[in-house]
């Protein structure tokens, strides 16, 4: 059952000879790189955690680096409009495959804020505990302890980023924002001085396609979806757009914040795909 209403889930790929050999052609060295640069982040840590802290000089360039050579490898170009957030504060973007973590990685370093039970995934968990990623439980109850870990965060200089839709989408729409979040950067000693900033991917399929191309949603697996990535003959483009960031403290509350910010998103993402069906 889909996590919400839309678009049906495309059907299982059948995978050719000539598939297997781009899966294998691309797949060994993005294995290489991926787990590559998860050793070297570890090793670096070693070293960074007692010299730095909590502040990670060094191994976010090596989280970059790993996801632009990913991209490159798959032959997913990024286009970037717009300037990545500067101040102190967050970025929210919308949700459309796990792609996403490579392709805002890319674009400049920072720490995704995810749900608590990623820590556990196999795989995906233990590649979010070693790049700083933030985990958190969706529940207006914890919001101070969010807000003391997101100070604390932020107090060493990391750039966080989270997607209030909840879930993720075929790429093609943007879901209402869930609101429990924001409260967290609107507590004394953070709202006077943190920053939000929208940031809209908008994902362009293949020519023959179909325009959901990339988005991974519903029930679906993430195996067969990553073997499609990789068996493609060629790829696409993403867009990022960064949105000019707002002060939270010109907002009266969290929901007027999530209503701004997902506003803002939701019109970009929408006029680039008007233009792309031009």
């Amino acid at each position: 059952m889909s996590t919400w209403h839309g678009a049906p889930e495309p059907p299982q790929p059948i995978f050719g000879p000539s598939d297997w050999l781009r899966i294998a052609l691309r797949g060994a060295p993005m294995g290489c790189v991926v787990f590559g640069g998860l050793a070297l982040t570890l090793v670096l840590r070693l070293i960074e955690r007692p010299l730095f802290g909590m502040r990670r000089p060094v191994t976010p360039s090596i989280t970059r680096c790993v996801c632009q050579a990913s991209l490159a490898i798959l032959g997913i170009k990024v286009v970037r409009e717009g300037t990545p957030l500067q101040e102190p504060g967050a970025m929210v973007a919308n949700h459309a495959s796990w792609l996403d973590i490579f392709v805002l990685n890319a674009a400049t370093n920072l720490y995704f804020v995810s749900k608590a039970e990623v820590a556990g995934w196999p795989g995906i968990g233990w590649l979010a505990r070693a790049t700083g990623t933030v985990f958190i439980e969706r529940d207006r109850r914890h919001a101070a302890a969010q807000a003391r870990l997101f100070e604390a965060r932020l107090r060493h200089g990391h750039r966080l980023l989270f997607f209030p839709e909840g879930t993720s989408t075929d790429g093609m729409r943007v879901l209402p924002f869930k609101t429990t979040l924001f409260e967290a950067f609107r507590t004394e000693g953070l709202s006077e001085r943190m920053h939000l900033q929208s940031v809209a991917v908008i994902y362009h399929a293949p020519k023959s396609a179909r325009p959901d191309f990339y988005g991974w949603w519903g029930e679906m697996d993430f195996g067969p979806h990553l073997l499609r990535m990789l068996a493609a003959k060629r790829h696409g483009s993403v867009t990022l757009v960064f949105a000019p960031p707002v002060a939270v403290g010109d907002f009266a509350d969290r929901k007027a914040l999530a209503r701004h910010l997902e506003a803002e998103l939701r019109a970009r993402h929408e006029a680039a795909l008007r233009q792309e069906r031009l």
